[in-house]
């Protein structure tokens, strides 16, 4: 009996972390996220929802395309819950990116999302990386999806001679984002150059360098 009421249990815990898996259900109408609360909880506290408006669930940040005049030549643009305050709660988001030509978004994942991105315009190049280290790739263009999957790395890259961008949709209201360069060189505190030369099989001075060149620009 022991036995079997296990096999029973086990279906059960299985699709209970798979709900818990991502953004929890809203249980009421709206939950306008008050950023200004001191009140700190896994989600935004709810401001009056007498007080919501319709500039709450509005933002025209994505209307203009941002400016890839940077170190990758590409421009993440999000439209989350810090932006538009209204989406607390409701497990989804964009992003707009924009591509200058033979930009990249480098490699990064997204460790509270899967993220399906549809090209506005141009031709990238795109791909995710399972946990065998499988590449699964493809050349996208205008008019064209891919999806990458929760929590693996991915990257996308302009291949065409024009600039290029996509509108990225995500089931999160924050997916969060790790660049894995960023995260690795440019940590802070700095991750020990020890671990970075037996990890990347380089030089200290190779490490020096590219944490020089990640290193976040002083205004």
């Amino acid at each position: 009996m022991k036995f079997s009421f296990s096999l029973l249990l086990l279906p059960l815990a299985l699709l209970f972390s798979a709900v818990i898996a991502s953004d929890p259900d809203p249980l009421q109408d709206i939950c306008v996220a008050d950023l200004t609360s001191t009140v700190k909880v896994n989600r935004f506290v709810c401001k009056d929802a007498a007080k919501a408006n319709a500039l709450d669930f509005f933002s025209n940040i994505l209307a203009k395309p941002g400016s890839t005049n940077n170190t990758f030549g590409s421009l993440v643009t999000g439209a989350n819950v810090e932006k538009i305050h209204g989406l607390n709660t409701l497990g989804v988001s964009l992003s707009c990116i924009d591509y200058a030509p033979g930009g990249i978004n480098p490699p990064h994942m997204h460790p509270r999302a899967t993220e399906m991105v549809f090209v506005l315009e141009g031709e990238l190049f795109v791909g995710f990386i399972t946990t065998s280290n499988k590449l699964i790739s493809k050349k996208i263009q205008k008019g064209e999806v891919f999806v990458f999957p929760k929590g693996l790395v991915h990257f996308q890259k302009n291949i065409g001679y024009a600039a290029a961008s996509v509108i990225a949709a995500f089931n999160s209201q924050l997916p969060g984002t790790q660049s894995i360069a960023t995260t690795l060189f440019a940590a802070t505190p700095s991750v020990p150059e020890n671990v970075l030369v037996q990890a990347f099989q380089v030089s200290t001075k190779e490490v020096e360098k590219i944490k020089a060149r990640l290193a976040p620009k002083k205004h």
